[in-house]
């Protein structure tokens, strides 16, 4: 099997900041205003910015791209992964109107394309293939990918929402090393620590971004009230500092993939990225939200 590189995945980052909701902020979707916000995030250090053709449509991306032509200068400045291969029902065009995946050679090769123009931007950093496809053939995936690599259309490739023997398929049928691998990981969606998932990670190399890293936004409401004070209290973290904290302590340091664009939101985050908690409050956190006590 070839196997990845988790070194590919750098320079390093704390967080990643997730472009999902970005058509549902009305102020960021000025160019200027959205500028200064990208902006403010490169001040604090995050340089990384995560889209899918999906998001709003596509009009997460093209937001993102009218912003980068706003402000000259700024594109060289960050990286941008980028995913494709989900066709929601409302844009099948179809007479079935069913969502569907597209892993196919031309679908993707298109996506490229779209999303450079998209974005405003001479190269995509990291390109993933957003779901496994059963109806994928990996080795024509795996050339389009390899020519969009040659051409400098895209930096590096990796995949999302794949279980281990999927993405080693894909990683079997390329010269490429797939360097990350997009799934969920958080306090409240912790099944794939204690399957092997984890393991598979770091067996091959593959970086985790975790997206829903603050579970939804819900977790202050699932750990009791006395054991969140009581983490203030010890470590100086709100519930988002203690959610990543405790997701960047996980040995192959996953990457957060943050939903939130709410900069107080994002400051919490990176206060947590940058702390380490007691191994013992690891534990009474993951008891917390799984209400039942570690075997």
């Amino acid at each position: 099997m070839q196997t990845t590189r988790t070194a590919e995945f750098t320079p390093e980052t704390p967080l990643i900041l997730g472009m999902m909701r970005l058509h549902d902020h009305p102020r960021l979707t000025q160019p200027a205003r959205l500028a200064d916000w990208i902006s403010a995030r490169l001040d604090e250090g995050l340089t990384v910015f995560d889209h899918a053709d999906i998001y709003g449509g596509g009009e997460c991306e093209r937001l993102f791209g009218a912003a980068l032509r706003a402000s000259p200068g700024l594109a060289a400045k960050i990286r941008v992964v980028t995913k494709t291969g989900i066709v929601p029902a409302s844009q099948d065009r179809s007479r079935w109107q069913v969502k569907h995946y597209r892993a196919e050679a031309e679908y993707l090769e298109s996506a490229i394309n779209k999303a450079l123009a998209s974005l405003a931007m001479e190269q995509i950093d990291t390109f993933l293939i957003h779901r496994p496809d059963p109806l994928m053939h990996a080795g024509d995936v795996a050339r389009v990918l390899e020519a969009a690599v040659s051409a400098g259309k895209i930096r590096q490739i990796g995949v999302s929402n794949f279980l281990p023997e999927q993405w080693r398929w894909l990683a079997r049928n390329t010269e490429l090393p797939l360097v990350c691998n997009q799934s969920q990981l958080s306090l409240a969606h912790t099944d794939a620590l204690f399957d092997g998932t984890l393991e598979a990670h770091l067996t091959d190399g593959v970086r985790w971004l975790a997206w829903s890293p603050l579970g939804g936004g819900r977790l202050a409401d699932r750990i009791p009230a006395d054991v969140l004070d009581q983490a203030r209290e010890e470590t100086g973290l709100d519930e988002t500092g203690l959610a990543i904290a405790w997701l960047r302590q996980i040995p192959c340091t996953p990457v957060p993939v943050l939903g939130s664009m709410n900069p107080e939101r994002i400051h919490s985050a990176l206060q947590g990225a940058q702390s380490l908690i007691p191994r013992p409050l690891w534990f009474r956190l993951l008891e917390s939200v799984r209400k039942s006590a570690v075997a």
